[in-house]
């Protein structure tokens, strides 16, 4: 059995992070990630980031991607591209399967950052090809230059489904209109204002009631809602389009963390069951690690920089490594993004999580 001093799981932005910081700091250090190509939801992200310069203002995600995979060829991280983790054992072994062959590799420490899962919306007609997540959409169009369909409707009105449907529209596919069942856009209004300038209406107080077609999507049933997100007689009506695209929130994608045995917590506003986790990103498991999205869904920025805090603690812990100036830079900035009205719900979470504060050593 394989042995090394820390794990990785998962090449997203979190765990690029995470890995580069702790090699850095003088640990020998695996990167695993299910997927050929590294970089998680950066790959496929086309918009420009906002926020400071440190935080990549005004680079695309896909660039950004690049930055970290340099920043990582600069190490002696092994990486496993193309490697899923299919189990983790007694004593942080991990069982990894590739295309050809099944290991097992032995960690002192682990640092899961797996990311989350796009949630699905239960609907007639929701299992027929042309109804797709708002991820799936990106990867299709940004990835493998694939128009996922020519008409599309988009559920959702979150940051996410507000740029994929200026992505699909840049891909040159019409996008009819996006539906929210909040009384309000839930994302940042600059890209709002964007959809709107170019034609698209935004009906909040909407949601999808049924996927029309008998082989694949032929239109849309939408209608309006009340305050308890019932439909209301009388506002139904049909859009032609081929695409339904979800962008209906993301869930903490945990199994690794229930197998090491994690004390788990239900926190809505964290996206599901998060495991319980101090300041330094420590799980109630000695030498177990998150970072974002598995701690709670939010942005890359964040992701970015908890893997950074992840990778330099356990770089203390596994080495003494003196990174305390690593860790007070991120604290730092963490506070600042989160110090934006888009943060309260994350926040809230956080706060919810430290009421279940656990004595650790």
């Amino acid at each position: 059995m394989k042995q090394v001093e820390l794990a990785v799981v998962g090449a997203g932005p979190a765990g690029l992070s995470a890995a580069v910081t702790a090699a850095r700091l003088g640990c020998e250090v695996a990167l695993i990630d299910d997927n050929d190509r590294l970089g998680g939801q950066l790959i496929k992200q086309t918009h420009k980031f906002f926020g400071e310069k440190s935080h990549y203002c005004g680079t695309r995600g896909m660039d950004i991607a690049g930055i970290l995979l340099e920043q990582l060829k600069e190490t002696n991280v092994r990486v496993m591209s193309g490697t899923s983790v299919v189990g983790l054992f007694a004593g942080n072994v991990l069982g990894l399967a590739d295309a050809t062959s099944f290991q097992k590799l032995a960690a002192k420490s682990l640092i899961i950052a797996t990311g989350a899962a796009e949630n699905n919306l239960a609907f007639p007609g929701n299992d027929l090809p042309g109804v797709y997540g708002a991820g799936a959409v990106q990867t299709l169009a940004n990835v493998f230059g694939i128009r996922p369909g020519n008409d599309a409707l988009m559920v959702g009105s979150g940051n996410i489904g507000i740029i994929v449907s200026y992505q699909l529209l840049q891909a040159g596919v019409r996008v009819k209109a996006v539906v929210e069942a909040l009384p309000r856009v839930g994302g940042y209004h600059v890209h709002a204002a964007k959809l709107v300038r170019l034609g698209v209406p935004i009906l909040t107080s909407h949601t999808v009631l049924e996927a029309l077609g008998d082989e694949y999507v032929t239109g849309a049933r939408i209608a309006k809602v009340d305050a308890s997100f019932k439909p209301i007689k009388g506002t139904t009506r049909t859009l032609a389009v081929d695409t339904i695209c979800l962008a209906v929130g993301l869930t903490p994608l945990s199994e690794l963390l229930w197998q090491a045995g994690c004390r788990m917590v239900y926190v809505p506003e964290l996206g599901g069951h998060v495991a319980w986790h101090d300041e330094n990103m420590r799980t109630s498991v000695p030498g177990v690690y998150i970072a974002v999205d598995v701690s709670g869904v939010e942005e890359a920025s964040t992701a970015m920089l908890e893997g950074r805090l992840a990778g330099a603690h356990a770089a203390m812990a596994l080495r003494g490594a003196d990174a305390g100036t690593t860790i007070e830079q991120a604290r730092t900035e963490l506070c600042a993004i989160r110090s934006g009205p888009f943060s309260r719900k994350i926040l809230c979470g956080k706060a919810r999580l430290a009421e279940c504060a656990l004595p650790l050593n």
